[in-house]
């Protein structure tokens, strides 16, 4: 029997990164992207690696028509994503259209190409990986918030289309992760004033977050669809 095959965005480093290293664990052929071709190199070994640039719809659309002509696909992980953290006086239009082209255009038509192979084959899994800012927010937060909060109602929308087909749709919004990128952008004082608002009192590590969509990307999940799962360690209830 064939291995099942899934698509991670943007698997490079951190969370995604995390996510291809445990699909493949599971026995997953793993397909993975990213916007540069050195980024191949920090990709787990026995990932295909994919160049693709989300913010670029040329790029975008060659990817998605190669993704239709995939025989198979079993699970579909939208995780590439950026931010920008701005006063929403000093957005310019162009933060606008690179953020909603990487975060929620090309989620969209990812989930377009991935589900019409699925349907053929009559089952399959999207994961989109949004973040708890889809659900609570602060300020300059603006473009992001809107991102993944337009992912997370993406998420409901296709889980109730796409149900009938046999394919389950749902979303993970992480908190505070524990990536390279954090610790680059907070000083060790910064780390520990974060650990102290959650309840658990620290961050999330990656593989946590990816142990997670390992189980909404297989066959152990056979029902829950169309939900917002916030891993947060507690940091949104308080």
């Amino acid at each position: 029997m064939s291995r099942p095959v899934a698509l991670v965005t943007g698997c490079s480093r951190g969370i995604g990164q995390a996510i291809a290293r445990r699909l493949l664990a599971e026995e997953f052929q793993v397909l993975g992207t990213a916007t540069r071709p050195e980024a191949a190199a920090s990709m787990p070994a026995g990932v295909e690696f994919v160049a693709v640039d989300f913010s670029d719809p040329a790029s975008l659309e060659k990817f998605c028509g190669w993704l239709r002509e995939r025989p198979r696909l079993d699970a579909c992980i939208n995780n590439a994503g950026i931010n920008r953290i701005k006063p929403i006086e000093e957005v310019t239009p162009e933060d606008y259209r690179e953020v909603m082209a990487v975060d929620l255009d090309a989620p969209y038509a990812i989930c377009r190409a991935a589900a019409s192979v699925m349907t053929r084959a009559g089952t399959g899994r999207i994961v989109n990986v949004a973040s708890i800012w889809s659900v609570v927010t602060k300020a300059h937060r603006s473009l992001y918030s809107t991102a993944k909060a337009g992912l997370a109602g993406l998420t409901r929308a296709l889980a109730a289309e796409l149900g009938p087909a046999g394919i389950l749709v749902n979303t993970v919004s992480p908190g505070f992760v524990e990536t390279d990128l954090t610790r680059r952008s907070l000083s060790e004082a910064e780390m520990e004033a974060l650990r102290r608002q959650i309840p658990c009192r620290r961050l999330a590590q990656p593989e946590e977050i990816a142990e997670l969509v390992a189980f909404l990307s297989g066959p152990r999940n056979s029902y829950l669809t169309g939900q917002n799962i916030v891993m947060d360690g507690g940091f949104t209830i308080v």
